[in-house]
């Protein structure tokens, strides 16, 4: 496997944290095919907010779905990325696309920005308190064609499931607002399904070669 899957995870040494809470509107978001270049509406882009933040039932405040039947919903209201993974993503484009670039919070399409909570350590029903907002982890995020157009090159569906570094989507259990630098808290589910189990399903076939 390629040296850049070896990356080292820099992990916090302070308690999980938010780094930031972005949100998006839905806009164009172009993608090259092999006859033309096309688009397709999503709200993929997010931007930070600052200040305290409404979480509610179906998300952070304000920000837009195109497409419900995939993206959103209560058991997709809040999607959660690691800022940890972005080392890799930031490697990744380089060497495919022979540019570097800064990827700033959000860029992953996520709702929440955390640092020193990763995939590998929570389970499926798994309660993430933020202040007064209640959290459940319901499942890690399949990544669809605009992940890869958001991120500008094909490979990234398959790096982002060879990788394991997928996210992990939220329900909101109770509602609450929330700010930029909150503590998490994580309290065990009943700990049977794991989000790694699930990203090790969902390879079929695809773990060899992650950077060709």
């Amino acid at each position: 496997m390629d040296s850049l899957h070896k990356l080292p995870l820099k992990r916090s040494q302070f308690a999980p944290r938010v780094l930031s809470i972005n949100t998006g509107v839905v806009q164009p978001l172009f993608f090259n095919t092999e006859a033309n270049a096309q688009f397709v509406m999503s709200a993929i882009r997010k931007a930070p907010l600052s200040g305290r933040v409404m979480v509610n039932r179906l998300g952070i405040a304000g920000d837009e779905r195109a497409d419900m039947s995939v993206h959103g919903g209560l058991d997709k209201a809040v999607y959660l990325y690691p800022h940890e993974h972005y080392a890799f993503w930031i490697a990744a484009r380089e060497r495919i696309l022979h540019r570097q670039e800064p990827l700033s919070f959000g860029s992953m399409g996520e709702n929440l920005t955390t640092e020193g909570l990763l995939e590998t350590e929570l389970w499926v029903g798994d309660s993430l308190e933020i202040g007064e907002l209640l959290l459940e982890v319901t499942e890690p995020r399949a990544p669809c064609f605009k992940f890869a157009a958001r991120m500008g090159y094909p490979q990234a569906i398959k790096h982002m499931l060879q990788s394991g570094f997928t996210g992990v989507y939220l329900k909101v259990i109770t509602a609450a607002k929330i700010t930029a630098a909150e503590i998490i808290r994580v309290r065990p589910g009943p700990r049977e399904v794991s989000i790694a189990d699930i990203n090790r399903q969902r390879l079929k076939g695809r773990q060899r070669g992650l950077f060709p």
